[in-house]
């Protein structure tokens, strides 16, 4: 007898049977009406071809092949019980995985540093590592669990994927202290009149930015580099404007002596997402990091 002929139910009945040696209670039990539960029975004795359960005054009682069967039958419902129903569980205080985040520079400059403090109380023995989000198979790694998950504009990340908004990403024009539009209205024409820093990020919602501000004039690019981490330095110490996000203008104007204002072209604000894959929708572990990381942007 091949297991496709086999309908499950027929054996939560049988089960059932066995225990409570009658029709009525088995039904009841079941919430099923009695002639379901006759239904079953007869269509599991043509299945297996023997009587199974002999009415007698003491109720139904089985045969010797339902009592070889009982115990098989009921072992492996269990097992297939508590298996639909195992869920992995996750501890922060005690686990000691590794969970890699996709991220841009920026997205570490302004997560990371509170993320990390969030992990030194709640989970100090789990570790992280960053990737960037414009990786070709980024996709397939989050599949593949080897990126749990995504911050970002990441217009590839859509079938099979969820996401929840964190921010909308606003953009303005820094510059240091003192400059020659210290003071001034920044207007498009002296916009485009300055000199300019610009961070060349493909794939990323910034190059959607480059490429509004590129459609409207031409900067003139003294300078290009392939992330933020050093346009701080350089804004501080030269007469050149740079287009950054705003959450970057404030963290990093105190340190390094700069100012920004309202960029004077009308760029519209970019929505920043968190990203995983639906394999691990329901993983604790997931969820757990998905939560933190959330937090720690909103907060």
């Amino acid at each position: 007898m091949d297991l496709k002929d086999i309908d499950l139910n027929l054996l939560v009945v049988f089960q059932r049977l066995i225990t409570e040696r009658r029709v009525s209670a088995a039904a009841a039990s079941l919430g099923l009406t009695q002639p379901a539960v006759s239904n079953a029975l007869k269509r599991l004795r043509l299945l297996l071809d023997d009587e199974l359960f002999i009415r007698t005054a003491r109720g139904m009682e089985p045969t010797p092949y339902a009592a070889q069967l009982a115990e098989p039958i009921a072992y492996a419902l269990n097992a297939i019980h508590s298996s639909l129903n195992q869920r992995s569980t996750f501890d922060p205080a005690t686990s000691t995985r590794k969970f890699t985040i996709s991220m841009t520079d920026l997205g570490e400059i302004d997560l990371m540093p509170r993320l990390m403090d969030r992990l030194a109380t709640e989970a100090p023995f789990v570790t992280l590592s960053t990737v960037r989000n414009t990786l070709d198979h980024l996709a397939d790694a989050m599949e593949a669990g080897q990126v749990d998950v995504a911050v970002g504009l990441i217009p590839q990340l859509k079938t099979g994927f969820f996401q929840r908004r964190l921010f909308l990403q606003r953009y303005v024009c820094m510059f240091r202290a003192g400059h020659e539009v210290d003071g001034r209205k920044l207007t498009a024409k002296r916009f485009f009149d300055a000199d300019h820093v610009v961070v060349v990020s493909q794939g990323t919602g910034h190059a959607r930015m480059d490429e509004i501000i590129e459609s409207k004039g031409t900067r003139r690019a003294l300078l290009t580099v392939p992330h933020f981490v050093a346009v701080g330095h350089i804004l501080s110490t030269t007469n050149m404007l740079a287009t950054v996000p705003e959450r970057y203008a404030l963290r990093s104007a105190g340190p390094f002596g700069l100012k920004h204002v309202p960029h004077p072209l009308p760029l519209p604000p970019i929505g920043i997402n968190l990203f995983w894959h639906a394999k691990f929708h329901k993983d604790p572990a997931n969820q757990w990091l998905r939560n933190i990381v959330f937090e720690s942007f909103v907060g």
